[in-house]
């Protein structure tokens, strides 16, 4: 299971990326809207260094691009202490699966649907990951549908367009939840083959604590399973945001690994 899961997360940087062989590592250099990151290559078995940390961040450099790694901790234990040797910030987050079986559908108190591919469906669903991002945790907040609306608005031309190249090519499917105010809830999935990840799933602080996000994802993994998917997967930020998703049957396997 661990391995599939490594595997998925080496191909699924392809769809905006293009790879390159740094040591033991695969370089993702961006070709799209947000920057990528190194990962070790999946199998490979290799103990990592901090002198093959400082090859990565070298050819970052040279590339001026921002120089961060992802991995799985169990996969490739020895990338953590490496990249702590070599200066980087390291943290760990939760990572988690779910089987068809396992899944236990959520609903909520709002519509959820799949959003369709337009340029005012991605800018308010990015909207609304910048905020819930933004304030990090579960704890409700004060950002809400105004400051959704002013983030919206100043979402850039190149960010839309982006967001609905990868929508309109199917390598991002993004969900949404609604009240009377409008869109308060989104995130998505990204499939490659029969596998899939959750990402940025995230609610308006102040619409938390109604079970949103549990039913935003609920219905990505409905939408994954009816489209082909046998295993979804996600990295929580925490425990307490794993647990969301532990309500819809998903369980931990592990450690998602990130340096910067």
């Amino acid at each position: 299971m661990i391995s599939t899961v490594d595997t998925y997360l080496h191909t699924v940087p392809l769809s905006g990326s293009v790879a390159e062989q740094v040591g033991p590592f695969t370089l993702f250099r961006s070709t799209t809207i947000w920057p990528y990151y190194a990962r070790p290559v999946p199998g490979s078995g290799v103990t990592i260094t901090p002198d093959d940390v400082a090859l990565v961040r070298d050819r970052c450099a040279e590339l001026e691009i921002p120089c961060s790694f992802e991995w799985v901790v169990e996969t490739c234990p020895s990338l953590g202490p490496a990249a702590a040797a070599a200066g980087l910030s390291v943290v760990e987050h939760p990572l988690l699966v779910l089987e068809r079986d396992d899944f236990r559908p959520v609903t909520a108190d709002a519509r959820c649907e799949i959003l369709p591919a337009t340029a005012d469906a991605v800018r308010q669903a990015r909207a609304v990951a910048n905020l819930g991002f933004s304030s990090p945790g579960t704890a409700i907040g004060e950002a809400g549908p105004a400051e959704r609306d002013a983030a919206a608005a100043e979402t850039s031309a190149d960010m839309v367009t982006g967001l609905l190249d990868r929508a309109q090519r199917g390598v991002t499917v993004t969900a949404a939840a609604f009240t009377e105010d409008g869109m308060v809830a989104s995130g998505s999935h990204q499939p490659v083959d029969k596998a899939t990840e959750v990402v940025g799933v995230a609610t308006l602080p102040t619409h938390r604590r109604r079970g949103l996000a549990a039913a935003v994802t609920s219905t990505l993994v409905q939408h994954a399973f009816d489209h082909g998917v046998d295993l979804v997967l996600l990295s929580a930020e925490s425990d307490a945001v794993a647990a969301v998703y532990e309500r819809v049957g998903f369980h931990r396997i592990g450690h998602a690994g990130a340096a910067e």
